[in-house]
């Protein structure tokens, strides 16, 4: 068999709402609920976002507080990293959850567009953001949406910014960003190997493109994400029941290319995260 797959399940994002898809999660419980079934499908990666009482994306820190609370007792030991992306919030108001000390973040380290918006992440504020999640001992998830993105992550790593060895997630199939490309990604982990030699990898796929990311990271090595924040669907004809559906789906790629499937522990040991208290 080959090397255990970290499985990341994105329960909710900003964007998808019940109206999409009633499967999407949306309360405390919903998430809480949702999370506990990706877990026990195969997925030891929770990434959160949380939504206000109208639904709305938010980065408030109380809120992460009773998610984070949620998931240790009811998928103990499952890796939590928290979204600092900028659709829940502006400036450093997106890591006021930081000082909660979940096992990760996510980090992007420039800016790019979005299907109907510039995602602004100005150099300071990613230098905040670091400077954060090295101050909590939070393992950033450089999630690269252009391959300059992928070269400053290095550049960071390099001059002590970041901690080492990276870990980063190529994101393809944004709407305006960068497609679902296999010459692309492929060149992206020739990129990340040569600048980064100790670096770890993932992938996610927007859309329609999660499978054939799921596909491409899982044959190649790497770790993959899925979940209703990425992909309302299962095929273009059915949406997808839950999150746990789509951790299945993604698990029975790992069986075909012979690559178990991570167990909290694993992942932990791979990511070389702190125990769980």
């Amino acid at each position: 068999m080959g090397k255990p797959c970290i499985i990341c399940v994105a329960i909710t994002g900003s964007v998808p709402g019940k109206a999409d898809n009633p499967a999407v999660p949306v309360t405390i419980t919903e998430q809480i609920e949702s999370t506990q079934a990706a877990f026990e499908a195969g997925a030891s990666i929770a990434h959160c976002h949380v939504r206000d009482d109208d639904a709305r994306p938010t980065s408030d820190p109380d809120r992460f507080a009773r998610l984070k609370e949620g998931l240790e007792t009811h998928c103990p030991g499952m890796v939590i990293q928290f979204s600092t992306g900028g659709r829940s919030g502006s400036g450093r108001e997106r890591g006021g959850m930081l000082p909660l000390r979940p096992d990760m973040a996510s980090l992007t380290v420039g800016s790019n567009n979005f299907p109907t918006r510039v995602y602004e992440n100005s150099p300071d504020l990613v230098d905040w953001l670091a400077s954060e999640m090295i101050a909590h001992d939070v393992l950033p998830e450089i999630e690269a949406f252009d391959l300059g993105h992928i070269v400053q992550a290095a550049r960071m790593a390099q001059d002590g910014r970041l901690r080492r060895p990276l870990y980063v997630q190529f994101v393809m199939g944004v709407r305006n960003a960068m497609p679902a490309d296999e010459r692309i990604f492929d060149f992206y982990i020739e990129t990340l190997e040569r600048l980064a030699p100790d670096a770890l990898w993932c992938a996610a796929g927007i859309g329609p493109a999660q499978i054939v990311l799921n596909e491409w990271a899982i044959s190649r090595g790497g770790h993959t994400r899925t979940g209703l924040e990425d992909n309302i669907r299962l095929d273009r004809d059915r949406l997808a029941p839950s999150n746990a559906a789509l951790v299945a789906r993604t698990a029975e790629i790992c069986e075909r290319h012979e690559r178990p499937v991570a167990t909290w522990r694993q992942a932990r040991d791979i990511l070389g995260l702190r125990a769980p208290l």
